[in-house]
């Protein structure tokens, strides 16, 4: 049998020497009463950009959803297994989150692979490529310009992206009935690991900026 990898043990150990000694008490309330995070945050897989590390967020404060490229699929209640909507429906209707937060981030490797189905060391199977496909008219509207570089193309589409999922959120009908009743709020951002900048999405003009901190 193979050993539990040694760094998790190591990270472990470390925690429950410091976070955990210092809210021991936050855990042991979370865990009586439950959870009752405001926020929600679709964020992707990518190990570089965890919403908890980011927002600096303590246990029990954010319920995020990660996945390839933060990305959100319409609704589709087609009988069919869906991870992201059976997350945001729980996040919605059960927890009653009054945000939902789209986070992208620079250098996203599933960005890269809508704009390169070849590029490595990205598989280019079915899961991947099905995925992905959910930008894929943007992404071809973004490969055809010339005037723009590669890494242009590629923070357009990240934010696109968002815009997208954004969008698709606006489909569930639980979510746009309480946006419209002003009980829940939908934002975008974009996060650029090597800057460290947050760039936030204004709702009326959909340009991305830098909130003032």
């Amino acid at each position: 049998m193979q050993s539990f990898p040694t760094s998790l043990l190591n990270g472990y150990r470390n925690f429950m020497r410091g976070r955990y000694v210092d809210e021991r008490e936050r855990y042991r309330s979370l865990a009586e009463e439950g959870q009752n995070p405001a926020t929600l945050v679709i964020a992707c897989s990518d190990s570089r950009s965890a919403p908890e590390t980011i927002f600096d967020a303590g246990p029990g404060e954010l319920f995020v959803i990660r996945n390839v490229a933060n990305m959100v699929p319409p609704y589709e209640p087609d009988g069919h297994f869906h991870s992201t909507s059976a997350a945001l429906e729980f996040a919605v209707q059960s927890l009653k989150v009054s945000d939902i937060v789209v986070m992208g981030h620079g250098r996203c490797g599933g960005i890269r692979a809508a704009l390169d189905p070849n590029a490595e060391p990205l598989s280019s199977g079915d899961f991947i490529g099905r995925w992905m496909g959910l930008v894929r008219p943007a992404a071809e509207q973004i490969q055809s310009n010339d005037v723009m570089t590669p890494a242009e193309r590629q923070t357009a589409l990240e934010r696109i992206s968002i815009r997208n999922s954004l969008d698709n959120l606006r489909s569930f009908p639980d979510i746009k009935a309480l946006e419209a009743e002003g009980k829940l709020n939908l934002h975008g951002a974009w996060f650029d690991i090597s800057t460290g900048e947050l760039w936030v999405m204004d709702p009326k003009t959909r340009d991305f900026i830098r909130p003032e901190i």
